[in-house]
């Protein structure tokens, strides 16, 4: 019902004579608009609905210009002066210097300098122009600004949350500048990343993410994350960006952007957060662009020289061990952060993944245990590739085990050069029986592809 709202007035704000608009604004005040005021009070129909869902923007390119051709990814940020520090130039060096000459053809990075100083953004232009000048000409660099006048009322905002009004008119601000963004680059590629101005990226990330992609192709999602922190590494369809920059602009006033980032994933049906490990970005600013306050904020799951994403083929999974309330199976091979949970293992007791096609395996990863339950990891067990699968889908006749866990972890690379590389199913055997439980947190598998 959401989501048909958000469509219907998209398509209709246009026609405000038309009664039907004018009930669906009611409802919407008793019913979505509680959700987003913290204290419950209802802002008026004028006061809402005078912010219109979308602007013409004339926006002034500063720096390169747009690519001739559609890109698959799309790299935005948004940059505004800094009382103390500067990292945006960092921030491009690292995009461009982690990526391939192969990625960087599919894509394009979109620097909208949103303050409103003139000579500030002049300055940064030249200093973008001097150092990647290659980058600009290619056109996988493009610099923009959407003047003030084009922004709606930054005075006299609601004070949500007991914010300063200072705070208020930063974040109020920075939805907007996120909103203009993302308009402007809803038509330059298929997928867009939201980062800030202050990130390290992982090396080869645009493989990482695109792979990542591939492995959701058949489910719906809205937002993939590739960090854990507020708006870094948030993925969408750029068919998404101008109902994403339309609920900013409507909503800008009343939370920080990544609160409604979350709801704008629940509005469109995402109910769960698809967050993908290890994190591709880190955020590497010391002071804060509020006030130059500092932030030490760190992305504990970021490995800068990680290899790519696994691939996890589609399978499904099976175990005779006891599972713990909602803690299934399918949770140690989720790309989410959750994890199975068995009651006390006996020796021999299996944990098995049937592919639905043959899968030829490079790497093989099981993590076992958490922070939070330290004991509860695989004292004494062992990993084995299947084949000839059984008629009834839950295993394969003939196993080759490959090797055993230590200290509750396992990990095999190079097996694509193995006789059993080519599996139908991969089993986790417990060797030992253990009085204590077993949680399998993450189960990660590398493929490639069948000779």
């Amino acid at each position: 019902m959401l989501l048909a709202l958000l469509l219907f007035l998209s398509t209709r704000l246009q026609c405000p004579e038309d009664p039907l608009v004018e009930e669906v604004k009611r409802w919407a005040q008793e019913t979505v608009l509680q959700q987003l005021q913290p204290d419950g009070n209802l802002r008026s129909s004028q006061e809402l609905w005078n912010v219109p869902a979308s602007r013409n923007v004339s926006y002034r390119y500063l720096a390169g210009s747009s690519p001739s051709r559609k890109k698959f990814l799309t790299v935005g940020l948004s940059s505004v002066k800094r009382k103390r520090g500067n990292y945006l130039l960092d921030t491009l060096k690292s995009i461009f210097s982690q990526s391939t000459q192969e990625e960087l053809e599919e894509m394009v990075v979109v620097v909208h300098l949103a303050d409103p100083d003139s000579e500030w953004n002049t300055q940064v232009v030249m200093d973008i122009t001097a150092r990647f000048t290659p980058h600009l000409l290619r056109g996988q660099l493009l610099v923009i600004h959407a003047p003030p006048e084009c922004y709606p009322p930054l005075e006299g905002l609601k004070r949500n949350y007991n914010d300063a009004e200072d705070r208020v008119q930063f974040r109020s601000k920075q939805n907007v500048d996120y909103a203009y963004l993302l308009s402007f680059s809803a038509n330059l590629s298929s997928y867009y990343l939201m980062i800030e101005d202050d990130v390290e990226c992982s090396k080869s990330f645009f493989t990482a993410i695109r792979k990542a992609v591939a492995s959701q192709e058949g489910s719906y999602w809205v937002m993939l994350e590739f960090s854990k922190l507020g708006y870094i590494g948030k993925l969408y369809h750029s068919s998404d960006l101008p109902q994403l920059a339309q609920f900013l602009l409507l909503f800008y006033q009343e939370m920080p952007c990544d609160w409604l980032l979350g709801h704008f994933r629940l509005l469109l049906t995402q109910k769960k957060v698809i967050r993908f490990k290890p994190s591709l970005f880190q955020h590497m600013g010391l002071y804060s662009s509020f006030q130059g306050t500092v932030n030490r904020l760190k992305d504990d799951d970021f490995e800068a020289d990680s290899l790519d994403l696994p691939d996890n083929p589609p399978a499904v999974m099976f175990t005779d061990m006891d599972t713990f309330e909602a803690y299934l199976p399918s949770k140690a091979y989720s790309t989410m952060p959750e994890y199975f949970w068995g009651k006390a293992p006996a020796a021999g007791s299996h944990f098995t993944i049937v592919f639905h096609q043959p899968a030829r395996i490079s790497r093989l990863q099981v993590h076992t245990g958490s922070k939070e339950r330290h004991s509860d990891y695989l004292r004494a067990g062992a990993v084995e590739l299947g084949r000839q699968r059984q008629g009834n889908g839950t295993g394969c006749a003939l196993y080759t085990r490959i090797g055993a866990f230590e200290k509750g972890h396992f990990e095999r690379m190079g097996l694509e050069n193995s006789t059993a590389a080519t599996a139908e199913c991969v089993r986790i055997l417990v060797t030992e029986s253990q009085s204590e439980w077993l949680i399998i947190r993450s189960i990660s598998i590398w493929t490639t592809p069948n000779s």
